[in-house]
């Protein structure tokens, strides 16, 4: 007898069910979080256990790996991707996880990829570095949005930082709830640049490009931090058949829903990876500053539409540019992005 596994995912908890190659559930119960409980419940059931479709939630490590470390043949489900038919009229749990059963004996399952654990946490350093650099950025424009309303005037971060206390207050003002706002928010922008200066000095102490991702340097705008972040993300270039299908994973491919030649509606703009799309849109806004083809590029579109969508239109070029660097290991060519 062949069984197949579904599990519902939650913060304290999951439901765990089974079903047999003809369709019956044998097995349906909510467990704790517990890896030894776990492995408990579903010894008596090892040997028929073909395979177990575990819910991509924010706190998958733990389960898929202490399965996969118990010899369970595990596969990560797509949730953006899994979807009932409407018509249900009880839903719940046990049949959240019995249909990820259901579509495991089918062999329908979307699934998801399972890093790999060695260099999961690389990973998650540099998505913790991303944050910061996010939130910098947010603290950054704050500080400008008040020295322009104050002063009519626009400052970059650079000449920001050039100004003294003296300074300061003959732009300002000498109000003190103002002032003491200003120097806050710069002391946080300050904050950010020293943890984020570590963050970086360690990945860099520690990690490397692989030899199949070093020619990502070769692309303007794309640094080492900026390298290391695409190669964690990507993870084996082999698994997106074709440049498009990474595009569309950086999320820098259109989402657009069309009929009879109109558009009806948009689809899912969130299905990929949001990190990928970070790394790929700061890249060629550094690209922008050394490579006049894609500033060239971006000004057009920009005198279109604006600057969002012209980032994200160069950024898609990007990625397809480094699917073909890293498929076929040759390196950076500006010809073959823009003829």
């Amino acid at each position: 007898m062949k069984l197949y596994g579904g599990v519902d995912l939650h913060s304290n908890n999951a439901v765990f069910a089974l079903k047999d190659e003809h369709g019956k559930r044998v097995f349906c119960k909510r467990l704790p979080n517990d890896l030894p409980c776990v492995l408990n419940a579903l010894e008596p059931f090892r040997e028929h256990i073909e395979v177990i479709a575990v819910e991509s939630t924010y706190n998958w490590y733990w389960l898929v790996d202490g399965l996969m470390e118990a010899g369970f043949n595990v596969r990560l489900a797509n949730p953006a991707a899994v979807d009932q038919y409407d018509g249900l009229k009880d839903v719940g749990d046990r049949t959240e996880a019995t249909f990820l059963a259901e579509l495991l004996r089918l062999g329908i399952l979307p699934e998801g990829y399972i890093y790999p654990k060695k260099e999961r946490f690389a990973r998650d350093l540099l998505r913790r570095r991303m944050l910061l650099v996010q939130q910098r950025t947010a603290m950054v424009l704050s500080l400008q949005c008040t020295f322009s309303r104050q002063t009519g005037r626009t400052f970059g971060r650079t000449a920001m930082s050039q100004l003294d206390a003296d300074a300061v207050v003959k732009l300002l003002g000498e109000d003190e709830f103002l002032l003491f706002t200003v120097q806050q928010q710069d002391d946080t922008v300050r904050f950010f640049d020293k943890k984020i200066g570590l963050l970086e000095k360690k990945i860099l102490q520690s990690a490397k490009l692989k030899p199949e991702f070093e020619r990502l340097l070769t692309l303007p705008g794309v640094g080492k931090i900026l390298g290391l972040t695409i190669m964690y993300e990507t993870g084996d270039i082999a698994r997106f058949p074709s440049a498009g299908n990474y595009t569309s994973y950086c999320r820098c491919a259109s989402a657009i829903r069309r009929s009879n030649d109109k558009k009806k509606g948009e689809n899912n703009r969130r299905n990929g990876n949001q990190y990928l799309c970070w790394a790929y849109v700061e890249a060629v806004h550094h690209a922008l500053r050394c490579c006049p083809p894609a500033r060239s590029f971006y000004d057009r579109k920009k005198a279109k539409k604006n600057g969002a969508v012209a980032s994200k239109a160069l950024a898609s070029k990007w990625t397809k540019a480094a699917y073909h660097v890293l498929k076929g290991q040759v390196t950076f060519d500006i010809r073959r992005v823009f003829g």
